[in-house]
């Protein structure tokens, strides 16, 4: 068995692939910010509770409650509903709506997530260096 075989490994792998594809998209948004007519584009949001539900074979999965004091299951509150925002870009002399302060503060976070998911790597591989016998490196 390879460390690639392990699901926390599949998992990270995954998400750093995503991450990379979304460091693409913004630097194409970046690199046309000058095109006239050019609209910025973004990947679509993973939807982790449609990836648990496969996981969990679509059985809902609730906390137990055993004691008066304890928090309700989520779906048994009743919440507020929000709104959502609509999103309204600038539109530039060029007749384009890239905002390269947004994409910058968007690459900053694909950074910022992508160096979490190496440290969790990391880690991890040094957790199973360690239970192997040969020290964390």
């Amino acid at each position: 068995m390879t460390i690639q075989n392990i699901g926390l490994m599949k998992a990270l792998n995954a998400k750093m692939d995503y991450l990379n594809k979304k460091q693409e998209v913004i630097a194409q948004n970046i690199a046309n910010a000058d095109t006239p007519g050019y609209r910025s584009h973004d990947l679509k949001p993973i939807d982790f509770s449609r990836v648990l539900k496969n996981v969990t074979n679509s059985q809902a999965i609730t906390p137990a409650i055993t004691d008066d004091r304890h928090m309700p299951p989520v779906n048994a509150i009743d919440l507020m509903v929000e709104s959502e925002d609509k999103y309204t870009y600038e539109v530039a002399p060029a007749e384009n709506a890239v905002i390269l302060e947004e994409q910058m503060i968007k690459a900053g976070k694909v950074a910022m997530d992508y160096s979490l998911m190496m440290n969790i790597a990391r880690k991890q591989t040094g957790m199973i260096r360690t239970a192997l016998g040969r020290g964390a490196a």
